[in-house]
């Protein structure tokens, strides 16, 4: 552009911040590191860093996720961008502009502290308050744009493993929701959903009741739910 001046604009820095999200003992659990630098030292936080000159935001939260998990290939993941977190003054050491995102994880590796982390852990959500940063806003908004998700989109296979009982599909939600559902009515509608989940021939998981082994299943091709499945209001939203 004719006249710019890259000069005349203050320089600030870019980071990404994770919102990951695991069902553990039957409560949704949230991965946090507790800080091993100032600012915040000391104080909980939502894993993530500073971009690198070389990498584009969703490499870079790869690349967070990878260090805080200790897995070593989360391609398979899901990530989804959240939202952009701008306030002027939501770091004290300068201008940051963060790029939230949410992960799912099916599964429960121990987490490990990386980069400036001292440590990192699992965190029931409900007791995962007074953050450091703005990352008390992150983390609900996150868990909205999860819950809402879960209505209309078949994100909910992604907290299961790659086998699952419709029982485990039906955990998700109530465990996400906040709430219990029917379980001959859940079983309904996964089941008229096209393409929500299919059968696995020939197997299934004995689930520890007295009832016959219950039927397997995987992920199916859909996307989105057709009819939604929706929370009724008196389910409402979780607070």
């Amino acid at each position: 552009m004719h006249g710019y001046d890259k000069h005349a604009y203050e320089p600030f820095a870019v980071t990404v911040d994770l919102a990951v999200f695991t069902l553990r003992a039957g409560a949704l659990h949230v991965l946090l590191v507790e800080r091993g630098q100032e600012p915040y030292a000391g104080r909980w936080a939502l894993p993530g860093g500073f971009l690198l000159p070389d990498e584009s935001a969703e490499t870079a939260a790869r690349r967070e996720l990878a260090e805080e998990t200790g897995l070593a290939d989360v391609t398979g993941l899901h990530l989804e961008q959240l939202r952009t977190y701008s306030e002027p003054g939501r770091d004290p050491r300068m201008r940051v502009v963060s790029v939230a995102f949410a992960a799912l994880l099916p599964h429960l590796p121990e987490p490990h502290g990386g980069g400036d982390a001292a440590e990192a852990r699992w965190v029931p959500y409900d007791t995962a308050g007074n953050l450091a940063f703005d990352h008390d806003r992150i983390l609900a908004d996150a868990r909205t744009r999860v819950g809402d998700k879960l209505e209309y989109t078949c994100l909910a296979t992604a907290f299961c493993p790659a086998e699952f009982t419709l029982g485990e599909l039906q955990r998700v939600y109530e465990t996400v929701w906040g709430t219990v559902l029917d379980r001959p009515n859940f079983r309904r509608k996964v089941l008229a959903s096209p393409g929500f989940v299919e059968p696995v021939p020939g197997a299934a998981r004995l689930t520890g009741g007295r009832g016959k082994p219950a039927a397997l299943y995987r992920a199916g091709p859909a996307t989105t739910l057709h009819p939604p499945l929706l929370r009724t209001p008196r389910e409402g939203r979780p607070a």
